[in-house]
């Protein structure tokens, strides 16, 4: 996720990093009591833990459904199992807009750990994340198995083999997750796209849909800098009223840009609002309680619950 260029030594030059620091935007706002944050913290863990064990089996069964079917069943669980988690963090989510087709690549900016399972919840597919993770424990074995693509991030050599394999799986017709920052951002301050995810787009013939994230409040998601992710996952259950909103914004349609920078701006423009207006109506998950729902981490590859550093996750994308 983040890559706050204070971490670890001085990055490599094409890797991108934030100047955004827990001290720019962390804090707490409105909070809820302590035992009430300790049990949605519980809650969670327990969510995930039981998607961890149910895995393997809901993995059996969409194999045996065939690929098409077992892709949707797939899908399914990620989706329910997102929202769970993040219904037992108390984090609420709000919809905007209306997904286009299955198989474009997604593209979003980057705030928080909270993303992943946010944009799980309501356009699952295959996760792009750093070569890392498939070494995790639990976790790691998780990731791989819910396809995701992994990148070696400090060997630059590999790159065109990523970009392969995600234009492959687009024009095989799945749906790709990136973050085209490289590096999570506080919300307030924004990072460029960065290009070579979208060669993947324009070798599959493949659609983009940019997705905008925000937080409400924004300090109580923001996972920047030296945060940690217990720090993070507190902040997030201590909230008050956390609201997640992501807008699905127009499709970028298949061949309307000539090369993956022109693409990465159009895409850059769209997430930031300078783009054409999103489709209008806003609408909320089924099973949600008034106009807003409840959701959170299902196929989480970025995190695990340890002391890592947001600067020390990150899942850097070289342009």
């Amino acid at each position: 996720m983040d890559g706050h260029p204070g971490q670890r030594g001085a990055p490599s030059p094409w890797l991108p990093g934030a100047p955004c620091t827990p001290g720019d935007c962390a804090g707490h706002g409105r909070t809820v009591s302590a035992p009430t944050a300790a049990a949605r913290l519980s809650a969670g863990l327990l969510t995930v833990l039981a998607g961890v064990l149910i895995a393997p089996v809901a993995a059996l069964v969409a194999a045996a459904a065939g690929r098409r079917t077992g892709t949707r069943l797939r899908h399914r669980a990620a989706a329910r199992w997102s929202r769970a988690v993040l219904g037992a963090l108390g984090v609420r989510v709000r919809i905007t807009g209306h997904p286009g087709a299955p198989g474009a690549l997604v593209v979003a900016n980057h705030i928080s750990w909270l993303d992943i399972p946010l944009i799980a919840a309501v356009l699952p597919g295959r996760m792009l994340a750093k070569a890392e993770i498939a070494r995790w424990p639990v976790l790691g074995a998780l990731a791989a198995g819910g396809g995701t693509v992994f990148l070696e991030r400090d060997r630059l050599r590999t790159l065109p083999g990523t970009v392969r394999t995600m234009a492959s799986a687009l024009a095989q017709g799945a749906r790709i997750v990136a973050f085209p920052e490289g590096s999570t951002w506080c919300g307030r301050r924004q990072g460029r796209f960065r290009h070579a995810v979208f060669q993947a787009a324009l070798d599959a013939g493949a659609a983009v849909q940019p997705v905008r994230v925000t937080y409400r409040p924004t300090a109580a998601a923001a996972f920047v800098g030296d945060d940690t992710l217990p720090a993070s996952l507190w902040r997030v259950a201590r909230a008050g009223g956390l609201t997640a909103e992501i807008r699905l914004l127009p499709v970028i349609p298949a061949g309307s840009h000539p090369d993956r920078r022109s693409l990465a701006r159009a895409a850059e423009r769209a997430v930031r609002g300078s783009g054409p207006p999103p489709s209008p109506g806003r609408r909320t998950h089924p099973g949600t309680v008034a106009s807003e729902s409840a959701n959170l981490p299902a196929e989480s590859v970025h995190h695990r619950a340890s002391s890592m550093s947001a600067a020390a996750s990150s899942a850097r994308t070289p342009s």
